[in-house]
Parts: structure tokens; C-alpha cells; sequence
């Protein structure tokens, strides 16, 4: 019985109307993510933790290849990294972005933007994690017309949060 009601309640959360939800994400009120991702990538998995752990709810779907996923949004290959997470009104956040950041981009006017990357998976970013390692980084800003620019540039742990 509780089992129908959550799905009935998950259900009616998906019917939500995007504006709605675009609405509530930028208040940080509510921020779904639906992550595609490869079933045995185990830091797929830590970086769907660290957004959990920042209030942001993530729900996932495994896939072998999610490169046609990739492709369809129109994240070049340059772009990529091991998995694809998108909010209801469409943004995409490719690799291991910060949910810090997913926040800040959600919270300004972008309507040219495709949504942030991490290109590649450095060493002490969400998810990628090693001990005391850490390898500065940046999050790119995807644009439709392929094109990128900094959004921010990390280079520090602590930075990240």
C-alpha cells in the first residue's frame, strides 16, 4: 500500500508542469535531477550522493551507452564525462558539477544555454574523490550553438561547496 502512494505521489511529480518546477528549483524550494548513467560507475553514484546531501532529489536510469542521451542535448564529445544529469525544464549537467553551482546556474537567466559541464573526471570533484587529491578544474557553460565559456573556475576542495 505505501508502495503505490509513493508512486502514485512520484507519478504526479512528474506531471508537475515545468514552469512550476523551474520556479520552485530556482527558489531551492525543490530541484529534481533525473541522471543517466552507466549501471557499475561507481562515482556516477558518489556524485548522485553529493547532490543528495545538498537537498537536491535525483532519480536514475541506467544505461550501457548514454552517449545517444549526449548527442540529443547536443553536448559535444569534448564536453562529456561518465554521466548526464537534467532537470525538468531541460538543463543539462554533464559530469561531476557541483551542486553549488547547478544552484547558481538555475537561479540566473541563461536561455541560450544547454546547462554546466566538467568536462573529463578530475581528481577531488564531486563523486571523484582520492584521499587528499585534488586537481583544479573548470565548469563550462554550454551554449546551443556548441560553443562554451567558464562559468567557474575551482581550485581548491573547499571552493566545491
Amino acid at each position: 500500500m505505501i508502495k503505490k502512494y509513493v508512486l502514485t505521489i512520484v507519478a504526479l511529480c512528474l506531471l508537475m508542469p515545468s514552469a512550476v518546477l523551474a520556479k520552485e528549483s530556482t527558489n531551492n524550494e525543490l530541484l529534481e535531477l533525473m541522471v543517466y548513467k552507466t549501471p557499475t560507475c561507481g562515482c556516477c553514484k558518489a556524485w548522485i550522493t553529493h547532490i543528495e546531501n545538498d537537498g537536491i532529489i535525483a532519480y536514475s536510469q541506467d544505461f550501457h551507452d548514454i552517449s545517444p542521451v549526449k548527442a540529443k542535448l547536443g553536448i559535444g564529445a569534448n564536453y562529456r564525462s561518465c554521466h548526464t544529469a537534467i532537470t525538468r525544464n531541460g538543463y543539462a549537467f554533464e559530469g561531476h558539477v557541483p551542486a553549488k553551482f547547478i544552484r547558481q546556474f538555475l537561479q540566473q537567466d541563461h536561455p541560450n544555454a544547454i546547462g554546466l559541464t566538467v568536462p573529463a573526471m578530475p581528481v577531488g570533484s564531486p563523486g571523484m574523490e582520492v584521499g587528499d587529491k585534488f586537481m583544479p578544474y573548470k565548469v563550462l557553460i554550454l551554449f546551443k550553438d556548441g560553443s562554451s565559456e567558464v562559468f567557474a573556475e575551482i581550485n581548491s576542495y573547499e571552493e566545491q561547496f
